[in-house]
């Protein structure tokens, strides 16, 4: 609720245009604008508790997708919201979990 809030407040919107701007995604927050203004709502629905992560769904594939990489990406990595790097080589490496012991039957 207090994210609505700030959506509706920060954009300056009515009752109607956030209804249209939340319910226009088919239920998903669209997001619209600059690689900048972009960045800053994911940023705020971030550090606010609304999200932990995100599924960038783009109107199009695969240029949404590229144009998401490619101008969105960088601005949250100047951020420091968005990793510039992988830890190692799998994915429990970049999640940084530890190797499981092994449970196996020996012959």
């Amino acid at each position: 609720q207090q994210l609505l809030t700030s959506l509706a407040r920060d954009g300056q919107l009515t009752l109607r245009q956030l209804a249209l701007k939340v319910a226009g995604g088919r239920g998903h927050l669209s997001l619209v604008g600059s690689p900048a203004d972009v960045a800053d709502a994911l940023q705020a629905w971030f550090e606010q508790g609304g999200a932990d992560g995100f599924n960038i769904m783009p109107p199009t594939l695969p240029g949404g997708l590229d144009d998401f990489a490619r101008l969105v990406v960088p601005e949250l990595q100047r951020r420091g919201l968005f990793r510039t790097r992988y830890e190692g080589r799998t994915l429990r490496d970049h999640l940084g979990l530890a190797r499981p012991a092994w449970r196996g039957v020996a012959a």
